[in-house]
């Protein structure tokens, strides 16, 4: 694991535009990132084409693609990052969405895709997405705890520290978090 102390000085480096920082930044970080991609790919299906390398390299080119992006240190660079994942994840799951209703795919019913379960991960992660879309219009924390816990697999320390609140404060938006979402959620799939 990379020395926090390290990339938080690559971070501060980052922000004064100094050039090379991501190069320097991206070894220190890139076991962290490939442990953030491979909790985001679990949760994927197995038909999934896009591998956790593909992912970490994907983020790391959204990240320097963004000239605005504020990380204030390690915990806040990995909780973007695991943000960032998140998209790209999204963005692929609405192309899978597009194509299985007209793209190359071919044609399924609806009970093949019961049973051989393609695209049911796709159509959650987007449920997942758009919930926390709602979530963060009521409540802009809340839905960035469950990016972090979720999503980030960030401790509560780590969140806490990364959201500037108390550890306290991380579990119980957790849990408010997770009750909405549950509820959101549920009444999602009773309606599918």
């Amino acid at each position: 694991m990379a020395e926090s102390s390290d990339v938080t000085r690559l971070l501060i480096s980052l922000k004064k535009g100094e050039d090379g920082v991501y190069d320097k930044l991206y070894p220190l970080i890139y076991d962290e990132l490939r442990n953030l991609a491979y909790s985001h790919m679990n949760r994927q299906s197995a038909d999934h084409t896009l591998s956790r390398t593909e992912l970490v390299h994907e983020t790391y080119l959204k990240m320097i693609d963004q000239t605005q992006i504020d990380f204030s240190d390690r915990s806040h660079f990995l909780a973007i990052a695991s943000r960032c994942m998140r998209q790209i994840l999204i963005d692929y799951a609405r192309k899978k969405q597009a194509e299985k209703r007209g793209g190359k795919q071919k044609d399924l019913t609806y009970i093949d895709g019961i049973f051989n379960g393609q695209n049911s991960k796709a159509q959650e992660l987007i449920d997942i997405d758009d919930a926390l879309k709602r979530l963060a219009e009521l409540n802009e924390r809340l839905s960035k705890v469950v990016e972090m816990r979720f999503l980030g697999e960030m401790t509560i320390e780590e969140t806490a520290d990364a959201l500037d609140i108390s550890e306290s404060t991380v579990k119980r938006d957790w849990m408010k978090a997770r009750g909405w979402l549950y509820k959101e959620l549920k009444e999602r799939f009773e309606v599918s």
